[in-house]
């Protein structure tokens, strides 16, 4: 069964690496395969990182969105986590959690729990809403 997604006008999206925008009007699109997708309301910028919490988010993005990179990125994850746990251990568990997911390979739910951290925190997420629709993979 394919993934259904919709963009919203000017809503950029990207697959396995391609950024893909929709035009001035809505737009649905099907995933048939694998993919690793994030829209664009899901993807922090590097220039948005102001905490510990976002730098893990977006290293765990760029493992997921460049698959190339991995080995090098995986690296900084890992310091990274380390970082993390030593700035936040009330988190613990969910830090296991999301070290795990990636461990896995499942990049996506490792996005999507670590964003909670965001709100956590107290500080602003992605600006995406909570979309259960989207993973990491397809049937």
């Amino acid at each position: 069964m394919p993934l259904k997604f919709v963009l919203r006008p000017n809503e950029k999206v990207i697959i396995n690496g391609a950024v893909i925008g929709a035009g001035d009007r809505p737009g649905s699109f099907f995933l048939y395969n694998t993919a690793n997708f994030l829209r664009g309301r899901e993807v922090l910028k590097e220039e948005q990182i102001d905490s510990i919490e976002k730098k893990l988010y977006f290293v765990i993005q760029l493992v997921y969105i460049f698959p190339e990179d991995s080995n090098l990125n995986l690296q900084r994850f890992a310091s990274i986590l380390d970082e993390t746990r030593e700035a936040r251990p009330d988190a613990a568990k969910t830090l296991d959690e999301i070290a795990r997911l990636v461990e896995g390979r499942n990049y996506y739910r490792a996005l999507k729990l670590c964003r909670k951290l965001f709100k956590a925190d107290g500080g602003a997420n992605t600006g995406e809403e909570d979309d259960t629709q989207t993973g990491d993979r397809m049937p």
